[in-house]
């Protein structure tokens, strides 16, 4: 059975910095076409955040590139996004989510395998 953890969230104040991790159980990396974080704020739909196709490349909502990296450890099993200069918009529970189909970057309902989620506020 596929499972996927996230963990590193918190509490931080605008301008700082957190990473999450997301670490797949039941299976290796190698079964998914793509990876990704989304995040969904109170009252609002789930969003793509950040993501790796079928060939390794790396796709950002607009409203995080040049400030959220994704990386992933292959050996480790495990899923990175790194957050900096955090914002209080960016307050929401973000989830690590994966398929085996190659679906396009941002396509929320496609993807079958989520984690728990992990809850990130930033403050003002």
């Amino acid at each position: 059975q596929v499972q996927l953890v996230e963990s590193g969230g918190g509490s931080v104040q605008s301008g700082g910095s957190l990473r999450l991790s997301c670490a797949a159980s039941g299976s290796t990396f190698h079964m998914f076409c793509v990876m990704g974080w989304f995040r969904q704020a109170p009252g609002a739909e789930r969003e793509a955040v950040a993501g790796f196709d079928s060939h390794g490349r790396e796709y950002y909502a607009d409203s995080v590139d040049d400030r959220f990296t994704i990386s992933q450890d292959n050996a480790k099993n495990t899923l990175f996004l790194q957050m900096n200069s955090l914002q209080p918009e960016d307050t929401a529970m973000y989830y690590c989510a994966a398929d085996r189909v190659c679906w396009p970057f941002g396509v929320v309902e496609k993807y079958n395998y989520w984690g728990q989620g992990t809850q990130v506020t930033v403050s003002s």
